[in-house]
Formats: structure tokens, C-alpha cells, sequence
């Protein structure tokens, strides 16, 4: 009889380790998806805001200057 105890108790301290073991994969696959969302989300942003650099900067040298009136 002790001898299938022992084992019930072995395969539910595996079982407790084994579940340890996938929670922490399934925390780096979180941590990896999330990283690499920011990254992909950064790099939107980045090309976006050079753009509409590039496109103020078009815009900006096409304008004419704008007058100053004189106080008198």
C-alpha cells in the first residue's frame, strides 16, 4: 500500500513542477509578445512622424514668407 502512495505523491509533486514549468514558458511567450508589439508599435510611430517631418518640411519651403507689417 505505501508503495502506491508514494507514488501518487511523486506523480502529483511532478505534476505540480511540470505545471510550474509551462506557466513560466507561457510567461515568456507573454513577455516576447509584448515586446515585440512595442517594438512593431515604435516603429509606426517613428515612420509616421518622420513623414509628416518630411511633409512639413515640403510644405514649409513652398509657403511664401509671411509679411511683417511695420508699427509706426
Amino acid at each position: 500500500m505505501s508503495g502506491y502512495n508514494s507514488r501518487e505523491h511523486a506523480e502529483a509533486a511532478f505534476g505540480h513542477i511540470q505545471s510550474q514549468f509551462f506557466a513560466r514558458g507561457n510567461a515568456f511567450e507573454e513577455i516576447d509578445y509584448v515586446t515585440t508589439a512595442r517594438e512593431e508599435k515604435t516603429l509606426r510611430l517613428r515612420e509616421a512622424r518622420l513623414a509628416k517631418e518630411d511633409q512639413d518640411r515640403l510644405s514649409a519651403s513652398t509657403k511664401p514668407a509671411l509679411k511683417t507689417r511695420k508699427r509706426a
